[in-house]
């Protein structure tokens, strides 16, 4: 299995932030974690977007894969590698990514999120829908990265009022990022072929919310379900859409969005990556 193409970012014209500069928010589409030692146009997206990326103070993630009751920050100088994730290659489970936590900025989030009590943790970590994004980022892991969980047992506009509460990070130089997919069922996905032709179902639910997000209808993504049947099969559970919402959460009202990466994986897997500001 060949090595990651890794780029030294810190050897690139980075900005440093500042109280002039603004972070983006990012929403990655993050597929197989096997995206974190394996080689192909998608990581190499990464690789080069972590290089043209303003340099951030810390990186928040919100990540698909630590959905709880509750909202919990990650507050550990040291947060632990989790490999939530089976059946894979030997290789996956020794991929370490060893960036500090930052538990000052997490400790910063319990005071700006007023619509709840955002309890403290330690016991998680930088699970792969973290790990897998970050070591083609930012493979220097060398920025303080922490998580903040997502409450499974909440509709999408608890969500989307909850993200709001977290804009003023992005003018303190915290990168924001929800690590999910928008299209995402396992249960017919064709994991032996990466390059497999999208369903149709696939194609249609990704354009509409492709749209939805080029004409900053939030509510229309908030309400994803009345696209109908193709949402239904692109989004059979909402765990890896819910960070999409904290990213569109947001978007200022003179922003636009571009997207980074558009392809489809495996059939039914939108790797649509998205970028605000």
């Amino acid at each position: 299995m060949r090595k990651p193409n890794i780029v030294d970012w810190t050897k690139s014209a980075h900005k440093l932030p500042g109280s002039d500069l603004k972070m983006p928010v990012l929403f990655v589409g993050h597929g197989s974690p096997m995206n974190a030692i394996e080689e192909n146009d998608f990581t190499r997206t990464l690789n080069k977007l972590g290089v043209d990326l303003p340099h951030p103070k810390a990186i928040l993630c919100i990540s698909a894969h630590w959905a709880t009751r509750g909202t919990f920050v990650n507050i550990s100088p040291k947060p632990k590698m989790i490999y939530d994730m089976y059946g894979f290659p030997k290789e996956l489970y020794e991929v370490q990514y060893k960036a500090n936590g930052s538990p000052e900025t997490a400790r910063e989030i319990q005071e700006l999120i007023s619509s709840t009590n955002v309890q403290s943790d330690t016991e998680w970590g930088f699970d792969h829908g973290n790990w897998s994004v970050m070591t083609r980022l930012f493979p220097q892991a060398n920025i303080p990265l922490f998580q903040m969980s997502i409450d499974y047992y909440k509709p999408m506009s608890y969500h989307y009022e909850l993200a709001k509460q977290l804009k003023a990070l992005r003018k303190k130089g915290v990168l924001i990022i929800g690590s999910g997919n928008i299209t995402h069922n396992l249960q017919v996905v064709d994991i032996h072929d990466i390059n497999a032709k999208p369903r149709d179902w696939t194609l249609e639910f990704d354009s509409v919310i492709k749209k939805f997000i080029d004409d900053k209808d939030h509510q229309g993504l908030i309400n994803y379900q009345h696209i109908g049947k193709s949402a239904q099969l692109a989004v059979p559970e909402p765990s890896h859409y819910f960070p999409l919402i904290y990213t569109v959460a947001l978007q200022e009202k003179d922003e636009e969005s571009s997207y980074f990466y558009e392809k489809f994986h495996y059939g039914t897997l939108s790797m649509r990556g998205l970028k605000i500001g």
